[in-house]
């Protein structure tokens, strides 16, 4: 018998309440109403869709390129080649990101989660193929498909790590979620290339800023679909202001391709070799810890709880999506947490739009002089946009703190430690500079290291020990939400 979800309301949408207060999955939710189907599930008017959509790749953009525009130069590929793989990367996101909004089978989180390039892997990546060519990139993406199909295969186990994340570990994750993304913001701001001549000058910094008050002003002034796509609008009126400026670089679309298929193994077949393999298989660890932390954040967020099923098949579209990457010259794809932000700030929870992004990053792998056009969007402007959208997933997290009963136990001494360590990464980021480089995978992931600290004092505190006087409080301190979804049984949808 499965569990009837509760779904918050968002004041916000008066649509949106409506639906996601009746609502049980489509597709078979025993909780569902009679011809009522969850925001989640609702598919929008194609305009409606399409903007949405494109305002969730012009998020995360940035995001997918940035990896191979590092990688690439990094092994030894020439600029058309690091270009080929910037274009590859864009169409596998969008094949990543179909798996997890549309899914099949136990495939796929069926929420409003973007996948794309992990920039955990970039680290491991660098030092496997550094120098190497071709070669390099073969034994790359030889490691990622071998750590793809082991993510595969532990998903039905992992997911069950779900009942350890109570609202004070998820409240302390999802915030750090949003406080690790700040600095991206930050550097984007500054003009993201930390050794240009004009990076932080007060053209760039102004011009972040100038972005920021038009979003914050667009939302404030516009009402329903054009308030949802402020941060498109934002975007758009930033970069015609850049123009004149002079920081927007049209280059890009005179030397893109009008069409441009990533060819299967373009580099060559994969290479295996063992140390690469144990690299990335950590890599894969590590974004199945995020990606978890990521879902249970963004099911809160759109008032469908994510339980087992969910995160099971969420990360096995993950690690199906990294499995097929190498095949179109790809590399590792995990969840864009900057897109959750966009999801809390925009009240659009359609998994459907999602896809149509989805469906976007896949036409612009396919034609690359339509990649250069977003391409256009300055770092400076889409810092200003990122300042709220990443700001948007800490104040979720926060919110969820709130319901975490931090007066109670040691639970406040939990979110202490958990987000104190989960920042050493961020304010002093040489400060494992001594440790394995292999430990740097792990522990340069303030995400990762947060997360994993909140779970195990968690675990100190909260259960190892218990006296069964304290079970009553211990059952309060849950989440209600987790209890139902944990133990619901599977639903139709999935």
């Amino acid at each position: 018998m499965a569990a009837t979800p509760r779904f918050r309301n968002d004041a916000d949408t008066d649509t949106d309440t409506e639906a996601g207060a009746a609502g049980a999955e489509a597709g078979g939710g025993e909780g569902a109403a009679p011809g009522r189907i969850h925001p989640v599930d609702e598919a929008l008017p194609p305009l409606k869709m399409f903007t949405s959509g494109l305002q969730h790749v012009a998020a995360m953009y940035a995001g997918v390129v940035a990896p191979p525009m590092i990688v690439g130069p990094a092994v030894g590929l020439t600029p058309k080649e690091t270009a080929f793989l910037m274009g590859a990367s864009l169409f596998t996101a969008g094949i990543a990101t179909l798996l997890q909004t549309l899914g099949f089978w136990r495939v796929g989180a069926r929420l409003p989660f973007v996948n794309g390039v992990s920039f955990a892997g970039v680290t491991p990546m660098v030092a496997i193929g550094k120098d190497r060519g071709h070669d390099g990139i073969a034994v790359i993406f030889g490691a990622i498909i071998v750590a793809s199909l082991l993510g595969f295969v532990l998903a039905p186990y992992f997911c069950k790590l779900v009942r350890f994340f109570p609202p004070v570990v998820t409240g302390t994750v999802i915030t750090l979620i949003g406080v690790s993304l700040l600095p991206v913001a930050f550097n984007w701001s500054q003009g993201g290339n930390a050794t240009a001549d004009d990076y932080g000058s007060t053209t760039n910094i102004t011009m972040a800023a100038v972005t920021l008050v038009i979003v914050l002003a667009l939302r404030k002034l516009l009402r329903g679909f054009l308030q949802q796509i402020a941060i498109l609008l934002g975007l758009i009126a930033g970069t015609l202001i850049a123009i004149p400026v002079g920081i927007t670089d049209f280059g890009a679309i005179g030397d893109a391709d009008v069409v441009g298929f990533p060819t299967p193994f373009h580099f060559g077949a994969p290479q295996f070799e063992i140390a690469a393999i144990v690299s990335m298989c950590i890599v894969m660890l590590v974004c199945m810890t995020e990606s978890t932390a990521d879902m249970l954040a963004l099911g809160k967020i759109v008032g469908r709880p994510a339980d087992e099923r969910t995160i099971e098949g969420g990360l096995r579209a993950d690690a199906l999506g990294s499995a097929v990457s190498p095949l179109f010259n790809g590399f590792m794809c995990s969840a864009f947490a900057q897109n959750i932000g966009l999801v809390a700030m925009t009240k659009v929870r359609s998994r459907f739009v999602v896809a149509a992004g989805g469906g976007i990053l896949i036409l612009l792998g396919l034609f690359p002089v339509a990649a250069s056009v977003i391409a256009l969007v300055p770092l400076p402007v889409l810092g200003g946009a990122g300042i709220v959208l990443f700001g948007s997933v800490a104040a979720s997290g926060i919110q969820t703190l709130a319901s975490a009963a931090l007066e109670k136990g040691e639970n406040a001494l939990i979110v202490a430690a958990a987000v104190g360590i989960g920042l050493i990464p961020i304010a002093a980021p040489g400060f494992y500079h001594a440790f394995p480089e292999d430990l740097l995978v792990v522990l340069d992931s303030g995400i990762s290291t947060g997360c994993v600290v909140a779970i195990v004092l968690n675990l100190a505190f909260n259960h190892l020990g218990r006296k069964p006087d304290a079970e009553e409080d211990a059952e309060e301190n849950a989440d209600p939400e987790s209890r139902k979804t944990v133990n619901a049984a599977p639903v139709g949808a999935h």
